[in-house]
């Protein structure tokens, strides 16, 4: 302790030795001086923008999105669908494991019945819909109700309606359907076009059963392909989403996608997600798409689609440097088919389009969402690069026929509205797989005798009808026309078909 003592008072003696010195010396005198430091010269970075002066154009609304949700909840209705369930399928009739990139649809499955052998299970599931007329027409998915033997309706207001299929259109996944009712709530068409990407839209359906939901996002992309679509619509399925990360789930397929005001802009359709459940984005079906699609099958009971008439391939850098190029983007011309609408307006194999009617298409979805709005007779102005010089051509659309006219509904066949069910020949690869000579698949079951009165399901391989042999559809065809009374049909399934199950109907 005397040591510590002892460095202290040192310390303390040779400061106060230090400040003496100094103030004998004058130092306290000295005028002080600070050194002057040239102006540096402005440096600007080069990657770095100027500071933004611009206000906020798009706030979030004061009142939250209660305008959106009070104007589209009325509106938006829950619908129950019962339908065949396909072995390892879902509402889309596909397994959920074979989509492509965790892309999923939004056709809630709460329940599945069924057993084995010639049980003929029912899915029970649920979705979204929207109606668009106050004379009880209303838009949802087509993967929501194709192939439903019955769809229960349900309002906002909780009144149930049985609805009836107007039409479908596998191309988009729009469907259109209707309940006998007036008067009924409407949402209005908003212009998809005009929405802007980072906007607020708001999200309204039913997931997971939860009626009258309501979830708000932001515009996250436009004109996206997921290539979801095109396993049900094939080549000519038009994918042009827009991509939202408003909250969404099983059972909003086929509910509105709105903006701030409550109008439409999208029918919700799927989601990205590795576990069914949303992971971050939502997609929705453009509206100008749905109207189109819906005033279709109003009116015809079938979309009419303008064809052009040519295959395309997306432009990028790599290919264009294949195919010596000098552009990373448009639409390429792979193909012109002969008397097509290409042809007729002088469009040639290596063409890059670039915009119809002046709207620019630099992608494959958004030529084909834009030609997909046009009927068949329609002209469009086509933008074109051809040799490195920019052109225009006017094409007159045609359908798949051939020629401008629209296209109407084929009736049934005689069977098919006989036994409510569709069906084709058995496929020979299939046949050979299954060591059987011919057969009749049953590709879709819908209302009727089938249905009613048989455990058949979708996938049953018919050869038998009263104990005669039937090779193909129209040995089968011939079989059933004009029989009366009991008809015993025998057939088998891919699984096993060594076991042999038989049913009767009555006519």
């Amino acid at each position: 302790m005397k040591k510590i003592l002892f460095i202290v008072l040192a310390a303390v003696l040779g400061g106060l030795a230090a400040l003496g010195g100094a103030q004998y010396l004058g130092w306290h005198n000295q005028p002080v001086k600070y050194v002057e430091v040239a102006p540096q010269p402005t440096t600007k970075y080069a990657n770095f923008a100027e500071t933004a002066n611009t206000t906020n154009v798009n706030p979030a609304p004061s009142t939250g999105f209660a305008t959106a949700a009070e104007k589209a909840l009325p509106a938006v209705v829950y619908i129950k669908a019962s339908k065949q369930a396909l072995a390892g399928g879902n509402g889309m009739g596909i397994d959920p494991d074979q989509l492509p990139d965790a892309f999923r649809d939004l056709f809630g499955n709460p329940n599945r019945g069924g057993g084995p052998g010639g049980e003929r299970p029912l899915q029970q599931g649920s979705g979204s819909g929207v109606v668009v007329s106050p004379d009880g027409y209303i838009v949802t998915n087509n993967h929501v109700v194709d192939g439903a033997e019955s769809l229960e309706v349900v309002l906002n207001d909780q009144q149930t309606y049985e609805a009836e299929i107007i039409g479908v259109d596998p191309t988009t996944d729009i469907a259109l359907i209707k309940i006998e009712a007036n008067d009924l709530p409407t949402v209005q068409f908003a212009n998809s076009d005009e929405l802007r990407v980072g906007e607020w839209v708001v999200a309204v359906g039913n997931p997971f059963s939860l009626t009258s939901t309501v979830t708000a996002g932001i515009v996250s992309a436009k004109g996206r392909s997921i290539d979801i679509v095109r396993r049900s619509g094939g080549e000519l399925a038009i994918e042009s989403f827009i991509q939202t990360d408003a909250v969404v789930n099983p059972g909003n397929s086929g509910g509105a996608l709105v903006d701030i005001n409550g109008d439409l802009v999208g029918i919700n359709t799927a989601i990205s997600s590795p576990t069914g459940v949303f992971a971050g984005y939502s997609f929705a079906v453009p509206s100008a798409i749905v109207k189109k699609v819906a005033e279709d099958l109003r009116e015809f009971g079938v979309v009419q689609r303008g064809l052009l008439g040519a295959r395309i391939q997306e432009l990028n850098s790599k290919f264009a440097e294949e195919l010596g190029i000098d552009r990373d983007n448009g639409v390429y011309v792979a193909e012109v088919t002969d008397e097509s609408a290409a042809e007729e307006a002088g469009l040639e194999k290596g063409d890059v389009i670039l915009s119809v009617d002046g709207v620019t298409t630099l992608r494959n979805s958004e030529l084909l969402e834009q030609l997909g709005r046009r009927r068949p007779g329609d002209e469009v102005t086509l933008t074109f690069e051809r040799d490195g010089e920019e052109r225009t051509a006017t094409a007159r659309l045609r359908n798949a026929n051939g020629d401008t006219g629209a296209i109407l509904p084929e009736p049934e066949p005689e069977v098919v509205m006989e036994l409510g069910a569709e069906f084709a020949d058995l496929d020979e690869d299939m046949a050979a797989e299954l060591e059987v000579d011919g057969g009749v698949l049953i590709s879709d079951i819908k209302r009727g005798l089938l249905a009613e009165q048989t455990s058949f399901r979708t996938g049953f391989i018919i050869t038998k009808v009263d104990g005669r042999k039937v090779s193909d559809l129209k040995a089968f065809e011939k079989a059933i026309a004009g029989k009366e009374g009991a008809i015993s049909i025998e057939g088998f399934y891919p699984k096993d078909p060594t076991r042999i199950y038989k049913d009767a109907i009555v006519k």
